[in-house]
């Protein structure tokens, strides 16, 4: 798993039917962990590749569907419609991705609404009119339910909207469903599978479906990549936006802590936690993330924004972005796959040619033991988050607190606990008040370590606008038995300093996406967006998924 700690496996946080259609629970748990069967039962290009049917929106953009809203090719109600048949036929059917675990009963209604503001002349910006799909731990007050794919929040529906998801509205953006993840985002236990939950099953990789799509955000990475959706967003408290994305080949951008607002999305952890673009191209995670910014009083965090927030990242982007910029490589993220590295020497090479100086061996200090102190950290501020979250449902709620959880989780192991189990809960139900000196110490030293002595001290150091890193390597084999088998990452020191950190699409490894990771400082957006959508302009390394069913070589390209 991307940057594991040796405690606990923290790096996992890397961490239709019609429009009418309300709640979609999947598969039973007994057979969740199935994805395609080894020999798909339709029509298929070759033996060893799904037959997807062709479909009219897949790989636009926000941009072309903008275009053909404006020129009257769609309504966004044919938009809706369109994403909702796509989800029905490869998500619920065909290679049965189980991407997304509910869609929006009120989408059509809402797209017929902002069609007729666009007809009046009313066209409210970039996101208008278009469907997104968003990670089921971001809460939403309308018939769809909010449960971070957990049996025991089955129903459960929060007071109000989350901070970004009323953003979203307000921006005209259409809240098409939600997407599966790793149920409670990875946190219930040291040998989960990414992807994993009891209400969604098992979500598959669209580029070969017997293998994993990593975790957290996997149906949010899933969902962009098989273009169930122009935009997704997922969340993240280590790696969870950039592991999927980098293993579905889409561009996934983990922002600063307190650019987007966390409040009324079910948290791990208040230093860590973050909600996040996942699309695509960058230009479209840019223009998904100006219009979710801005001042929170329910979020704290969201205050330290101030002037460095911006409503539109798309004016950063610049194809010669590289030009003249100075990017160092942090070689300890690293040797943990040979053909990893050849792919990243490859980008490299192209980052030289497109005109940036590259700063090698770039080291960051004060690394050793930050993820022993991570795990101590995100298991006290969990116990403290869930329960408040919990809380604050009313009394209305299924569970009131993570003993009630655990408690449910045992008395529906059946159901809930068929594969792995949920050591994460038991510790962290385990520990004391954030008021306890041992993680007073903790989630200082490792703020201070990996932030202003770690990332910026090394920026500083070498004289670089950003560093570069592998996201992480090919997505390994579904594994429900001994759970997931990450090779390696680079999401830690960003994530546990609560800075940002991009992945672009960068090659492949047997036909499996690789991404490039490029992270900096604190509020540092504007840079890497205009380096990474450099970067991207300067490869075009993404391709659309193919559908695999198998690893056979032949079929591999």
């Amino acid at each position: 798993m991307p940057d594991q700690p040796s405690s606990a496996r923290v790096g996992r946080r890397e961490f239709l039917k019609t429009a009418g259609a309300g709640s979609l629970a999947l598969a039973a748990a007994a057979g969740a962990a199935r994805c395609a069967p080894s020999a798909p039962p339709g029509p298929v290009e070759d033996a060893h590749r799904w037959a997807v049917p062709a479909f009219e929106l897949d790989e636009l953009t926000a941009d072309d569907l903008q275009a053909g809203l404006a020129s009257g090719r769609w309504l966004s109600a044919d938009l809706v419609r369109l994403y909702l048949e796509r989800i029905e036929a490869i998500d619920r059917g065909g290679p049965t991705l189980r991407a997304v675990i509910e869609t929006n009963p009120d989408a059509a209604d809402i797209a017929a609404r902002l069609d007729q503001e666009r007809a009046s002349g009313n066209v409210r910006g970039p996101l208008h009119g278009v469907p997104i799909l968003i990670k089921d731990n971001i809460g939403t007050a309308d018939r769809m339910t909010t449960t971070a794919g957990s049996l025991a929040l089955e129903g459960s529906t929060p007071p109000r909207d989350a901070f970004i998801a009323a953003r979203l509205r307000d921006a005209g953006a259409i809240i098409l469903g939600k997407t599966n993840l790793s149920e409670w985002a990875n946190f219930r236990s040291t040998r989960s599978s990414s992807g994993w939950s009891g209400r969604g099953g098992q979500c598959c990789n669209p580029y070969a479906l017997h293998r994993n799509p990593c975790g957290s955000s996997a149906g949010s990475g899933a969902a962009a990549a098989a273009s169930l959706a122009a935009l997704t967003i997922g969340t993240e408290t280590d790696g969870s936006i950039v592991c999927p994305s980098s293993a579905c080949g889409v561009v996934g951008l983990k922002p600063t802590v307190g650019l987007w607002s966390r409040s009324v999305i079910i948290p791990i952890s208040h230093t860590q936690d973050t909600a996040g673009p996942m699309t695509r191209t960058v230009r479209d995670a840019a223009l998904l993330l100006g219009p979710l910014t801005g001042m929170d009083e329910a979020d704290p965090a969201t205050a330290a924004g101030g002037g460095r927030r911006h409503a539109d990242y798309a004016q950063f982007l610049d194809p010669a972005g590289l030009r003249g910029a100075r990017i160092g490589v942090v070689r300890a993220r690293f040797g943990f796959d040979d053909r990893v590295d050849r792919v990243m020497e490859e980008a490299l090479a192209a980052i030289r040619d497109a005109g940036a100086t590259v700063v090698d061996e770039v080291e960051i200090p004060n690394q050793q033991g930050l993820g022993d102190l991570e795990s101590e950290v995100l298991r006290y501020e969990f116990k403290a988050g869930l329960n408040a979250y919990l809380e604050a449902l009313g009394p209305s709620a299924p569970i009131r607190s993570l003993a009630d959880a655990i408690r449910f989780n045992e008395d529906n192991r059946d159901r809930e606990m068929p594969y792995f189990g949920q050591e994460e809960f038991v510790a962290s139900q385990a520990k004391g008040p954030l008021s306890e000196q041992t993680y007073l110490e903790a989630v200082e030293r490792t703020r201070r370590l990996s932030g202003p002595e770690g990332i910026d001290a090394a920026m500083s150091r070498y004289g670089v606008d950003a560093l570069v890193a592998p996201t992480g390597g090919p997505a390994w084999v579904i594994d429900v038995i001994d759970g997931d088998h990450f090779s390696g990452g680079s999401s830690g020191t960003a994530a546990r300093a609560g800075y940002p950190n991009i992945t672009v699409p960068a090659g492949f490894v047997m036909g499996l996406p690789i991404g490039i990771s490029f992270f900096g400082r604190a509020w540092s957006e504007p840079a890497l967006l205009k380096i990474a959508y450099a970067f991207e302009q300067a490869t075009k390394i993404r391709r659309a998924p193919g559908f695999r069913t198998s690893d056979d070589l032949s079929v591999i390209a």
